[in-house]
């Protein structure tokens, strides 16, 4: 008989968003006049239509593969060189960075790449994650085999878990400990909150001193407002040596369906062999998106393409503003009912502590009651998030101001 990976096994329960699904499926098939009222701000996808100039490179290039001439069957898997410059000269360059062409990595989404790029690493490594986290970084590991079980709390063992706290900012300590991987996000998902570049020069000195290799995700490093905070790793000397990056078109372009992304892999960011060699990983990866994956469509990345065009980069910017008002509106509601709130200033989420004692998962539920409106439970992103939930600022205007009232009006003291 064939036998499966038994990894699999070891994940707990359902992955947090379809256990959502689930739970508010029970909920309207019991309550289906709630169920017309009900107003999702769980899971943070977006809601307003693709930017225009995003729309019109897609149907241009639609009609070129209408053509003899102007068709497109396999592209480069890597991405087409229009793209790739693209990214490379205008997220980077431009603002003194240094990314040549040829390390970024074009790809139909960030959580999948943080989840591939465990492809090219070892499984011996020492893995180290943020507490809140996001769960594809965890349970990727766990299928890969990188973890044992997971005690009572959902943490598992073989990963070292930092803690994040209010009373750190959200922005761990570093490990007193040596790891070979840490992943870091910022704007952080799901706590909406940023670090300084003070703390990311702490992470990459520590990296640096350690041979450890940093996976950054910065797919939220649109919706930063405050000047002093680092859009990218890079801005951080040294981090060439000791980074990888991952980037996506999902929240400032609005590509959640549409699918299209990329990662960055300089070519000095090596790691040891088994013989103690050192070995650049982007022949690795660049194998890797070889062997694996066949590339994002040619309509796809021209619509990317056109987000860093004069009249692209002005409607994302407006879009992205659309989503921070909302969670402006949504933030102030949550503190008017007396919760303790942090993000929602340079991110589009909002996470909330909810009345002392009070479980995440229970609040989901009370929410979802009295309220009519799906949030994320804090305890499904690791158990530091427990007795929290999160708030997505992802949802057209007359919604957001809906839930904003209804929040307001919410005595969450009733929740327990």
């Amino acid at each position: 008989m064939a036998r499966l990976n038994s990894h699999y096994l070891k994940l707990k329960a359902g992955y947090l968003f379809p256990e959502i699904g689930r739970r508010v499926k029970v909920f309207t098939d019991a309550n289906p006049e709630a169920a017309k009222r009900l107003i999702r701000c769980g899971i943070g996808d977006v809601t307003e239509p693709l930017p225009a100039a995003v729309r019109e490179a897609m149907h241009k290039a639609i009609d070129e593969m209408g053509t003899r001439e102007g068709f497109h069957g396999y592209g480069p898997e890597q991405g087409y060189e229009f793209l790739r410059q693209a990214i490379a000269e205008n997220d980077y360059r431009t603002k003194g960075l240094e990314v040549a062409d040829d390390e970024v990595f074009v790809s139909d989404g960030s959580k999948c790449d943080c989840g591939n790029i465990l492809d090219i690493f070892g499984h011996d490594n020492r893995i180290a994650v943020m507490d809140p986290v996001y769960p594809v970084y965890v349970d990727t590991n766990v299928m890969a085999g990188h973890t044992s079980e997971a005690d009572e709390a959902g943490r598992y063992g073989g990963l070292v878990y930092l803690p994040c706290t209010a009373e750190n900012g959200f922005v761990p300590e570093i490990p007193s400990e040596k790891v070979d991987l840490v992943y870091l996000c910022y704007p952080n998902n799901p706590t909406g909150a940023t670090a300084t570049r003070a703390q990311l020069a702490a992470w990459v000195d520590y990296a640096l001193a350690n041979d450890s290799v940093i996976l950054f995700d910065a797919a939220y490093e649109a919706y930063i407002r405050d000047a002093d905070v680092p859009h990218s790793i890079y801005e951080i000397p040294g981090a060439r040596k000791c980074a990888i990056e991952f980037r996506s078109f999902s929240k400032n372009g609005g590509f959640t369906g549409t699918r299209c992304a990329f990662t960055i892999v300089p070519k000095e960011l090596e790691c040891s062999a088994s013989d103690g060699s050192k070995k650049p990983l982007h022949p690795l990866w660049n194998r890797r998106f070889s062997t694996k994956f066949n590339g994002v469509s040619y309509p796809v990345q021209r619509g990317a393409e056109a987000i860093y065009s004069p009249e692209g980069r002005k409607q994302v910017g407006d879009l992205v503003n659309f989503y921070m008002e909302n969670a402006r509106i949504l933030r102030e509601a949550v503190l008017s009912a007396g919760l303790a709130v942090y993000g929602g200033v340079d991110a589009p989420y909002i996470w909330v502590k909810g009345p002392d004692g009070v479980p995440s998962w229970t609040l989901f539920d009370f929410l979802l009651r009295e309220a009519n409106i799906v949030t994320t439970p804090g305890s499904g992103f690791g158990a530091a998030g427990e007795g929290y939930f999160r708030i997505s600022a992802f949802n057209s205007r007359e919604r957001a101001e809906e839930a904003a009232r209804r929040l307001a009006s919410l005595d969450f003291g009733k929740a327990a």
